[in-house]
């Protein structure tokens, strides 16, 4: 973003073209959206859309931040224990997130990602790193419970990116039962 100017008509403005961009997303690649697709779906004004982003690829960098922020803040808020309500509300918050998000699906749905999984890939090592240097090596060192996060955020993204292929053909309560099953059988009892 080029500058941050505290006005509600600058917010609403951002609105429009974040709006404007998910709905561009369900017909077109990122790569393939232009600013006048943007400007003219958002109905503002081409000076509108370049006082918030520089180009296209800023504004593409400012939604993969917006997604990776949103995924790692639901992350950070999950405190698994075993209780099937708290995993199962998590992991559906999760599931409606991914479906609700096009940019996140869209990505998830194809067999290669781009710079946002790379991203997300760097934050989620910090996030691992962070996590287990709290933990206690009663039965397993840091590094199995870094092991053990990491195949429990791996096996999450591989469902939502089943899921997104097959375009969300399951209730998102479904999906998030079965991650709830998965992390309560599998994984918690690693991490306890």
């Amino acid at each position: 973003m080029q500058n941050i100017i505290p006005d509600e008509r600058y917010s609403v403005a951002d609105e429009a073209i974040l709006g404007a961009f998910f709905k561009l997303l369900k017909k077109k690649k990122p790569d393939r959206i232009t600013v006048s697709d943007i400007t003219k779906t958002a109905g503002i004004a081409r000076s509108t859309f370049y006082n918030h982003y520089q180009d296209i690829p800023s504004l593409i960098s400012a939604v993969e931040d917006k997604t990776i922020h949103d995924v790692f803040s639901m992350m950070e808020n999950f405190q698994p224990k075993n209780d099937r309500d708290i995993c199962s509300s998590y992991f559906l918050t999760l599931c409606r997130y991914t479906m609700e998000n096009p940019f996140l699906s869209g990505l998830l749905s194809t067999p290669h990602g781009n710079d946002l999984f790379e991203k997300m890939l760097t934050m989620l090592h910090h996030y691992v790193t962070e996590t287990t240097s709290n933990s206690r090596p009663d039965r397993h060192t840091k590094e199995e419970v870094s092991y053990v996060i990491t195949c429990a955020i791996g096996s999450t993204i591989g469902v939502l990116h089943k899921w997104s292929r097959d375009n969300f053909n399951l209730a998102p309560e479904v999906i998030a039962d079965i991650l709830s099953e998965v992390f309560l059988s599998g994984m918690l009892p690693l991490l306890s």
